[in-house]
């Protein structure tokens, strides 16, 4: 049998496939770094011991101008008249689609701005809760200890330091769009003389993410990112498990800002409601207490039994005489 031929679109719609798409392969900004310049929360498939991919946008269709269309995307007068009908529709969905994504954009505009609003109006509400936090000792610690990817992350030592943490500060710059910035205040502590340790989240020069933080005036022989190195070089001739880096290494690592793994969950998650992780500990304090409780009745349960047991054959060797 002979094939039929192939339509004159057909075989443009499969040349299309085959040659990359050459429109979205010059974008200036990664579409993984968008996650975070946005406000989006991150995924958590972990790409280095700091760093998780967030959530990646799609990238912007760019809007067509009639300009820049094709001359041979106008039907022809010479198609068949189903072929011509088909390419006027492709022409009508591609002006549509233009439309939806003008809009896309006009929503990201107006949420920026709504969201910048409710920023500055949670500003007193953060203060004041981080003047109550303040209050209570170990609240700081206890939280991140208590966080799920945040207590990967910490070793003996770093939970020792975390023990000075007073509190967290997140600011988002007035342009969230552009980043953020992290601060963790500290008591006076045996290990490093700074009050404040902060990492910074922005855009460079060429629009893609970077980072920047405090340089830690570590006191003599007590810098935990040394004494980490040295540890896994050590265990990794022994064993193949190895500890977690410092905490405090997330400091110095600036290979990808735009996946930081413990910056988004400390932004998007710690931040917004820390009492929801500091307050695990008293759920798993009831818990316990109530397990032992059901031990205790278990114990008397099973002493009865025997009581009942003992005197049952008292009464069988009376009989017996």
């Amino acid at each position: 049998m002979k094939s039929s031929p192939c339509s004159p679109q057909l075989e443009k719609a499969r040349a299309q496939q085959q040659r990359p798409n050459a429109e979205f392969s010059e974008l200036p900004v990664r579409a993984s770094s968008l996650g975070w310049i946005l406000g989006f929360s991150p995924s958590m498939a972990p790409k280095h011991q700091f760093s998780l991919p967030p959530q990646a946008k799609k990238p912007k269709k760019p809007r067509r101008t009639p300009a820049s269309r094709p001359e041979e995307t106008s039907a022809s007068p010479n198609l068949p008249k189903e072929e011509k009908q088909q390419q006027e529709a492709i022409e009508h969905i591609d002006e549509v689609q233009n439309e939806i994504d003008r809009l896309n954009e006009q929503a990201s505009e107006e949420i920026l701005k709504v969201e910048q609003k409710y920023n500055k109006l949670r500003q007193p509400f953060f203060q004041k809760r981080s003047e109550l936090i303040a209050k209570i000792p170990n609240f700081g610690v206890t939280t991140f200890v208590h966080h799920p990817q945040a207590s990967a992350l910490l070793g003996e030592e770093d939970e020792e330091v975390l023990h000075y943490l007073t509190r967290v500060d997140v600011t988002e710059f007035e342009d969230s769009k552009s980043g953020y910035r992290i601060d963790f205040y500290f008591d006076e502590n045996p290990y490093f003389e700074n009050k404040v340790l902060s990492k910074e989240f922005h855009l460079n020069e060429s629009g893609d993410p970077s980072s920047k933080s405090t340089e830690i005036k570590w006191k003599s022989g007590k810098d935990l990112t040394k004494r980490a190195s040295q540890t896994q070089n050590k265990a990794s001739r022994k064993r193949q498990h190895e500890e977690p880096e410092s905490f405090f290494t997330w400091f110095t690592d600036h290979s990808d800002a735009g996946a930081d793994e413990l910056g988004e969950v400390i932004k998007d998650d710690i931040w917004p409601n820390p009492l929801q992780y500091y307050s695990v500990l008293d759920m798993d304090d009831e818990e316990g207490e109530g397990e032992e409780d059901d031990d205790d009745d278990e114990e008397e349960e099973g002493l009865e039994d025997i009581d009942e047991e003992g005197d049952k054959d008292e009464e069988d060797e009376g009989e017996d005489d």
